[in-house]
This record gives structure tokens, sequence and C-alpha cells, in this order.
């Protein structure tokens, strides 16, 4: 991966972005693309979309979403612990002693989750599900009075942000769910900017996917492409304890995912991955069943429809604070896309026969 792309992709990694929270991920965005893009929008959404070559048809969106899970300041106790509720789909069950990230408007601050330690658990309570209204946010305050000095409720809170190499070619940090998807979509424009090409593009960065594919639908709505393409994050099986029977066999390392099924136009999808094999891109190919939890769903649904499809970058540990993928498989993704869309045009048909 190329070192100023390494960066970008560190720096809104590094950045937090919980849904609803989006815009400093966004500055970041607007900022690394400006000397690639011919013009560059936000809606009132918060949607940042990228355009190369806005006069060019089709018009071509490219998904990836720039909101991450995270939890909100919802409670303040006398004893200036902090009580939060989920912001997407958290999993209790890997946060206590957690160190976290206070995002208020007096700055960031440190802070860890608590919770009862074992020693002080009941017998019932040892084996019991874990809940989050039993733990807290602990910033070090002597009290509630204290807290209400830097805290206020509705602050969002999220895992500490940091993106750290396994091995040669594997990183982990939180929340590639899904910015390894708004990596993926501006470096495939960036490599659109180098070449020629007949279609329109735009690549954007949504937002409050986490929450209901909010920012997709919007924004697709608004730009009313032809075709779309939404990059996100799929299971990674390639670990003890997967049932490859109903999850798939899916590996770091051995190329994005190729998405087929009723979310995917039946041309654009074999198109993905004609190129794919024409350009000696790796990748996998994924089924879906029905409709997916991802922007490919908002966007094939916008106006009277798109034609749509799915890439997927392997996962493991998904919606943890260790999340894990390859980063030949972002290149991969990206150059898959760009090559796709290059070879998109006005006599381009996606109408399925």
């Amino acid at each position: 991966m190329r070192k100023e792309s390494y960066e970008f992709l560190r720096s809104i990694l590094e950045t937090p972005s919980p849904s609803g929270f989006e815009q400093p991920v966004q500055r970041i965005v607007r900022k690394r693309m400006k000397s690639f893009s011919d013009k560059i929008t936000t809606d009132v959404h918060g949607n940042v979309a990228v355009a190369l070559n806005p006069k060019g048809s089709p018009s071509v969106m490219l998904a990836g979403h720039a909101d991450q899970i995270g939890l909100m300041v919802k409670y303040i106790d006398d004893n200036g612990y902090l009580f939060v509720v989920p912001i997407g789909g958290i999993d209790p069950s890997v946060l206590p002693g957690s160190r976290v990230i206070v995002h208020s408007q007096h700055g960031p601050i440190d802070a860890v989750i608590g919770r009862k330690p074992i020693h002080l658990l009941r017998a019932e309570e040892r084996g019991a599900k874990v809940e989050l209204r039993e733990m807290w946010v602990d910033i070090g305050a002597k009290n509630k009075k204290e807290v209400e000095q830097v805290v206020s409720i509705g602050d969002p809170v999220t895992f500490r942000l940091e993106l750290a190499a396994l091995g040669s070619d594997r990183v982990t940090a939180p929340a590639f769910d899904n910015k390894c998807g708004v990596f993926v979509v501006m470096e495939a424009l960036r490599i659109c900017a180098e070449k020629k090409m007949s279609c329109a593009l735009h690549a954007v960065s949504t937002v409050q996917e986490e929450i209901g594919l909010r920012g997709a639908r919007t924004s697709c709505y608004g730009l009313d492409p032809q075709v779309g393409i939404a990059v996100d994050v799929t299971h990674a099986t390639d670990y003890p304890g997967v049932d490859k029977r109903t999850a798939g066999d899916l590996k770091l390392g051995a190329g994005p995912t190729i998405v087929t099924g009723a979310n995917v136009n039946p041309k654009l999808g074999q198109m993905l991955m004609a190129t794919a094999k024409a350009k000696r891109i790796p990748f996998q190919p994924e089924a879906a069943a029905g409709g997916t939890p991802t922007d490919a769903n908002a966007m094939q649904l916008s106006r009277s429809g798109v034609a749509a499809a799915l890439i997927g970058i392997p996962n493991r540990y998904m919606h943890t604070q260790v999340e894990v993928v390859s980063l030949t498989d972002l290149t991969n993704a990206a150059k898959l896309i760009a090559e796709t869309v290059m070879k998109i045009s006005r006599r381009t048909n996606f109408i399925p026969e």
C-alpha cells in the first residue's frame, strides 16, 4: 500500500465518528480528496460526496460508511460514574475492562469501563448475560459536580482509537467497520482520476449506516445515480469456532468478496467478476440470499431502482476493539472497483435478461 494511502487510512481510523458524530472524519475525507476530484459537496445529513467527471454518463455512486459503533452518555450518578446507551450494535460482553474515550466539547477524555469484579459476583451472577446497564464509564472524577465540568449528557464514547500492525500485511483497530469502506471508495476514485472514463463518478462517505442505512438513503436520493457499488466489511471465517456451512469460507488476504444475491444487479456483479479475472485481481465469491444490512440495500431501492453491487472486506472480530483486516485486500478492492468503473459507459446495459 502506498505511504500516502496508509496515512489516510490511519487518520480516519484514529478519528472518532460514532453515528451522528461523523464530521471530524468527513473533514479528513474532504481534505484528502481535494486534489483528486472535480467537486466535493456535503449535504444536510453530513454525507460527503466526492465527484469526478460529474458531467459524464451514466452516474455511478460508490458508498462507504464513515460511522462506527459507540456509546452515548445517558446519566451521571452522584459519585461521578457515567452510564451509557449504545450507538449501533455494541456487544456488551466485550466492554468490561475496556479503555475508552469520552468525546466532550472540552476535548477527548480518557476513561475505562468498569464492572463489578468476578471476586464480588454472586455465584448466580457469574454465568449470567452481561448487561450494559450493569457497567459504567469511569473518568477518574470524585463526584458528579466534577464530571459535569467536562462531560455533558449526550457526549459520545468510543473505544480508544489506534491502528496497529499485525505481521507484514494485517492491521488491527476499532472501527474497520466501516472506515475501511470509506478508504476503499476514495482510493478507487483516486485511481480513476489518473485515467480517462466515460461515466460520472461519485465516491460518497456516508453517515449513520450503523443505525439504519440513513446516510446512504439520503445521499443516493440526492445524487440519483444509475449504478451503485457499496463497500463494507464482511465476516472473515478463518479462525476457530466459525461454522463455514452457514457463514461461508472467507479468508483474510485472499481478496475482497464479490457478493451474489438479490441485493446485487446480476450484470454488474458479473462485470465485477469478469474484471477481476481479466486484471488478475484476487477475489472471493460471497452469497447473500436477501437484502443485505449494508448501504447497497438502500442504494438498490432508491427512487425507481439502482443497479447495485456489494464488495466485502473480510474482517475478523467485527464490532470489537480489535477488528483485523488485510491491507492487500483493501488495495485490491480499490483496484477492482476502479477498473470496473472505467469500463462503464452510456452503452453499458444493466437491465437483467
